[in-house]
């Protein structure tokens, strides 16, 4: 019989093929070796007689034949058939058919090749996390977010309707910011899971981190899919004391990229100085991206202290590093960089004399110098973009608003943002005073360019895009952020509001809330279906305050179809309110289950008064 035979039909053959050309420095060539087939036993250390196959490859092995080269004749012959290559000659006997015999000398190769192998030593177990001191997690929040665990990996049905049930999913990251402002330690069974959820999304990683804590960062350098949790973090490594001048001074020099930004950060935030000499002192041999990280946390706490180094780094070799010290020193109003860029500004930027002084002139840059460049000026401008728009734009970004006044007439910011620019400059002008207003957090410029809430979104003094509008909302104050928001929503309606509602603080303000509820209402009766307001109808579920609950009870119900509403719109109206209402309560109880827990008063036995002082007992 004759065949073309395949290591995957010979479970001995497919588990050993991998080292076949690899010689087994192991294997020992002696005839008291044990050739056992499945049945026999060699009870007396003597040599057991096999069959026929056995008995040729113990002698040939015992006369000095190489083993490997031997496996590798039988890999041959299993791939291409042993009616194209024949066996080895020492596996053939007599009136035995070849790949019979191929099979008989494999299994016994495997048996031989694998009592050759030496265990490996044990690998020295890792070292104990760092210690967690936060509080421990209550028991029912512990339940609850295993149940948010579990239904993040769970899987979703192919259907298009939600139903009435909250989404668990997007309540995790509102239940890790909790928790983790109330200084909860995660549960160690839960860390898996934890950790696999913030590889799934991006948005979790830095609250799924900051709560599963060193043990979390320990566990991840265990395993090749959790390695994102080392890289913006101490990998896990327990940072100097304040005191350990030399345990700081070897780390900076000595650890990862991701131990020292964190060290660095951790100096900074207890001793700014201290931290600017640590990095000045290896800043000359710094990578250059590394250099940009570096510089790029110093925007915590900048202050004016921060000044002489940042104007160093203007002449960083690296174009990024200087783009970004630039950055950095406009946002300092009272810094030299911020002084140059407003005395630019100037020149290209005044009060046109012969219109009345009513009307703003602009003279945009015919050139940018190196000086301009060196202070952080990109001189080629993108695609689409004139030279002269773009360096005037960078000019303007740079220059402190705080000077605008006292340049334009002395007129308030309100009043400026509402003069008209000659040549059609306008745009051009307050898209660059919208970015100072945001890049110098000066929240009067902002609400200047923002304008009145009522006014058409494209009609505003300054920002006329949503994307523009939501940055300039950022540096207001909440309570200002929320209420302008709420009036846009009056104005407007929701369609325009979805990007706005975005940047408001979680839970929404009671005026906030109501102006969602009401335009929700106002849209349900309309007649429309509700999925083009899904997007906003998701973020009340996470945001709205759950005191609202009651008044949206009244929303559940399915209302009468008006003429021409659309089929069955009344139905889902109440469905997505139901989902609302449902999440509601559930971020109610979320909340609850995490407060923290009142130690309860020691126990009295009966007939015993409790143990506190009281008045000495009446002498007899």
């Amino acid at each position: 019989m004759t065949s073309t035979l395949s290591t995957s039909n010979s479970p001995s053959m497919s588990s050993t093929s991998h080292s076949s050309s690899t010689p087994d420095r192991h294997a020992t060539h002696s005839t008291h070796e044990s050739h056992e087939m499945p049945g026999a036993h060699d009870t007396n250390d003597t040599h057991v007689t096999q069959d026929t196959t056995a008995r040729t490859l113990t002698n040939t092995a015992g006369a000095g034949a190489p083993w490997e080269s031997s496996w590798e004749g039988l890999v041959t012959s299993a791939l291409l058939g042993t009616d194209r290559r024949t066996p080895p000659a020492e596996v053939l006997a007599a009136g035995q058919d070849a790949p019979v015999a191929l099979l008989d000398a494999a299994a016994l190769h495997t048996v031989r090749r694998r009592a050759g192998l030496r265990p490996a030593p044990a690998a020295e177990p890792p070292a104990p996390a760092a210690h967690d001191g936060r509080a421990r997690l209550p028991e029912a929040a512990e339940r609850r977010l295993g149940q948010l665990l579990a239904d993040r990996a769970a899987p979703t049905s192919g259907g298009g309707r939600r139903g009435t049930a909250p989404d668990l999913t997007e309540l995790l990251p509102q239940w890790l910011a909790v928790a983790n402002a109330r200084g909860y330690a995660a549960p160690a069974p839960v860390l898996p899971a934890l950790l696999d959820a913030a590889r799934a999304r991006t948005d979790l990683r830095p609250q799924a981190l900051a709560f599963a804590g060193p043990r979390g960062l320990w566990l991840a350098r265990l395993n090749p899919e959790w390695k994102f949790a080392l890289r913006g973090a101490s990998g896990g490594a327990v940072l100097p004391a304040a005191e350990d001048g030399a345990g700081t001074r070897r780390l900076w020099e000595e650890g990862l990229f991701a131990e020292r930004v964190a060290l660095l950060s951790a100096v900074r935030a207890r001793d700014a100085e201290a931290a600017r000499a640590l990095l000045a002192s290896t800043w000359p041999t710094e990578r250059a991206e590394d250099r940009l990280m570096f510089l790029d946390s110093l925007r915590d706490g900048l202050s004016g202290a921060d000044e002489p180094f940042l104007e160093q780094a203007l002449s960083d070799r690296s174009r990024n590093v200087r783009s970004t010290a630039a950055e950095l020193l406009s946002a300092l109003p009272g810094s030299a960089l911020a002084g140059r860029m407003a005395a630019r500004a100037a020149t290209c930027v005044s009060m046109d004399r012969t219109g009345g002084g009513q009307v703003i002139a602009v003279e945009a840059p015919h050139e940018c110098d190196a000086d301009m460049q060196r202070d952080g000026v990109v001189p080629a401008p993108p695609g689409g973009r004139g030279q002269r728009s773009w360096w005037l734009g960078q000019l303007v970004e740079a220059a402190p608003l705080s000077g605008w006044p006292a340049r334009l007439g002395g007129r308030a910011p309100e009043e400026i943002v509402a003069l008209p620019v000659l040549d059609d400059w306008a745009d051009e002008l307050h898209a660059a005073w919208c970015r100072a207003a945001v890049r110098q957090g000066d929240a009067r410029w902002s609400a200047a360019l923002l304008g009145p809430p009522a006014s058409p979104p494209d009609t505003g003094p300054g920002a006329t895009s949503l994307a523009e509008r939501a940055k300039l909302l950022a540096t207001l104050p909440e309570a200002e952020r929320a209420d302008w928001v709420a009036a846009f929503i009056d104005a407007h309606g929701l369609p325009e509001a979805f990007q706005l509602l975005g940047c408001c603080a979680v839970p929404w303000s009671g005026a906030l809330g109501r102006a969602v509820v009401d335009a929700l209402d106002i849209a349900r009766d309309a007649g429309s279906y509700p999925w083009s307001f899904s997007g906003v109808m998701g973020l009340a579920e996470r945001c709205l305050d759950p005191v609202e609950v009651n008044r949206l009870e009244l929303l559940t119900a399915t209302p009468d179809e008006p003429e021409g509403a659309s089929p069955g719109a009344g139905g889902y109206w109440s469905e997505a309110f139901q989902r609302l209402v449902s999440t509601l309560r559930l971020r109610a109880l979320m909340l609850a289950e995490l407060e923290p827990r009142i130690p309860e008063p020691p126990a009295t036995r009966p007939g015993t008064r409790p143990e506190h002082p009281g008045p000495p007992d009446p002498a007899p």
